[in-house]
């Protein structure tokens, strides 16, 4: 093949780091729907096969930190990713083994998403797993986004209100090193997010509309993904986010109905 065949379109590139959902609405195939739907060429290193579906988790088996290893080499000495999502790890020595290569091969825009419980409330993290995500994956981030429950646990402090948000991501950016995005709902601030920037040391706040619809299945996942294409892509934070929550709300407006339990979005919403 000589250089004119192999010549051809360019595409910015994303990594998501996660679990596979087996029933499509979150995790790995979530974050390749939204990674696509948003630019950029998706690329995977799974974490932990899930038995799930819209109703609950029925299983999880974790990958081996070695064969994730040679998963993020297999990706990083191929085709270099322009940004990161993380998403579930649910124990101590995956994390230590994403710290070591992303560290190794000097990753760019990492988005972290703590997942810790599923939307069906399964947990998905070992306790041991804790500390070692908030001492070792955390300040490798250019952004986590946890949800209120999870900025809980990572302060271990009560959010009751707007102001309570805040705080938790100003504690968790000055203690992490890295900007905080805290996501609204859970019954505060509606759907309103509030970011804390790590050196210009500025709060910010993206206001939404909460949409009135029971199939959440995969919105963080989806938000977080949508956030690390955008960066993929050379867009700055801010704009990053106010992109991805408008991808999120159209998803969510578009109104897909599967499943019996709370499902998941309309990523092709644009091409149904």
């Amino acid at each position: 093949m000589d250089s004119r065949e192999k010549e051809g379109r360019k595409m910015r590139t994303a990594l998501s780091i996660a679990g596979s959902d087996s029933s499509g609405g979150a995790g790995i195939q979530a974050d390749i729907k939204t990674m696509t739907m948003n630019g950029v060429y998706a690329m995977t290193a799974i974490t932990a096969l899930t038995a799930q579906n819209t109703c609950g988790v029925r299983g999880i088996v974790e990958t081996s930190p070695d064969f994730l290893g040679q998963q993020l080499d297999a990706v990083f000495e191929d085709i270099f990713p322009d940004a990161v999502k993380i998403g579930m790890v649910s124990s101590t020595a995956l994390i230590e083994v994403i710290a070591e290569k992303l560290k190794f091969y000097g990753a760019k825009n990492v988005v972290v998403d703590p997942v810790m419980v599923a939307t069906s409330g399964a947990r998905l993290i070992e306790d041991g797993a804790l500390d070692a995500l908030k001492r070792k994956l955390l300040p490798l981030a250019t952004v986590i986004t946890p949800n209120i429950p999870e900025a809980e646990i990572l302060t271990e402090s009560s959010i009751k209100d707007a102001l309570g948000m805040g705080q938790a991501a100003r504690s968790l950016s000055e203690k992490c090193g890295c900007s905080t995005l805290v996501k609204g709902g859970h019954s505060i601030n509606d759907a309103n997010d509030v970011l804390f920037t790590i050196g210009t040391s500025k709060e910010i706040w993206f206001q939404g509309k909460r949409i009135s619809n029971p199939n959440t299945h995969g919105t963080g996942c989806t938000l977080s993904s949508a956030i690390a294409a955008n960066l993929a892509k050379g867009i700055e934070l801010e704009e990053a986010i106010e992109n991805a929550k408008a991808y999120l709300s159209a998803v969510l407006a578009a109104m897909l109905d599967l499943g019996r339990g709370s499902g998941p979005l309309a990523h092709n919403y644009k091409i149904l």
